[in-house]
């Protein structure tokens, strides 16, 4: 089964920024800065793409919780990514910006940054062609990286994760003493069909280059295919983690 037109397709395809938002249902601010990325997410549309990790300390469930947003991967990129000092959190493109200590971000410096990062051409772009079955829940992906400007970096990393947005769950918030059990939890991350810093790119990346990649998923009966999302990363790997372009399509309209 075909899946979904690409709402923003490779030939026009312009600067997409990702921020990773650092949160758990027990962190009591973290409310507010998922509110404000959405506020981003209005304005920016298409070219930035959110991911709420649940990782860390806030992040265990509540007894009374329906599921567990945790994964091995959040986890791993709760490290990978700098641990955060303070709520909320998140990181832009995963680049150190100039007079920051780490790659973590308090809220007031998201926009900012955001913009700065889209005003740049990428170096790729990223085609991302899903498929899923609804009988076998099997999802495909097929992605293809276009490299517009020739990369010499030595490590090169792909990443590809995959986030439900909508679920309705508890969450504690600042409104009350207790979790509401009905907050709606948007792009979290839900699995990777990749390393938690991505597989590395060995062919040479000069420009004009094409390089695809096919992965396949089960998705569990309790996710909303109609709610997924793939999500494309490449970025650099070592001392500079940096994001050269990322992308997300839909798993089903």
């Amino acid at each position: 089964m075909g899946g979904p037109v690409d709402p923003n397709p490779i030939d026009s395809q312009l600067r997409q920024v990702i921020i990773e938002e650092f949160t758990g249902v027990r962190c009591v601010q973290c409310p507010g800065g998922s509110a404000f990325i959405q506020d981003l997410l209005a304005i920016h549309g298409q070219q930035l793409i959110a991911v709420s990790i649940h990782a860390g300390d806030f992040s265990t469930p509540y007894s009374a919780s329906l599921y567990d947003f945790r994964t091995e991967e959040g986890n791993q990129l709760l490290s990978y990514l700098d641990e955060p000092f303070g709520f909320p959190s998140a990181v832009v493109d995963r680049k150190l910006f100039t007079g920051q200590f780490d790659l973590q971000l308090g809220q007031g410096d998201w926009a900012g940054f955001i913009a700065s990062e889209m005003a740049i051409a990428p170096k790729v772009r990223i085609g991302i062609e899903p498929g899923f079955n609804a009988g076998t829940r099997k999802l495909t992906a097929d992605v293809t990286i276009y490299v517009d400007e020739a990369i010499t970096a030595p490590d090169v990393r792909l990443s590809i994760m995959l986030t439900e947005n909508n679920i309705r769950d508890l969450q504690i918030t600042p409104s009350s003493s207790t979790p509401i059990p009905d907050y709606n939890h948007r792009h979290v991350l839900r699995d990777m069909l990749t390393q938690y810093n991505g597989d590395p790119i060995s062919e040479p990346l000069s420009q004009g280059a094409e390089i695809t990649r096919s992965f396949s998923f089960t998705m569990p009966a309790d996710w909303k295919e109609e709610n997924c999302e793939v999500i494309a990363i490449v970025s650099l790997a070592g001392a500079s983690k940096e994001v050269l372009q990322a992308h997300q399509v839909h798993v089903v309209e």
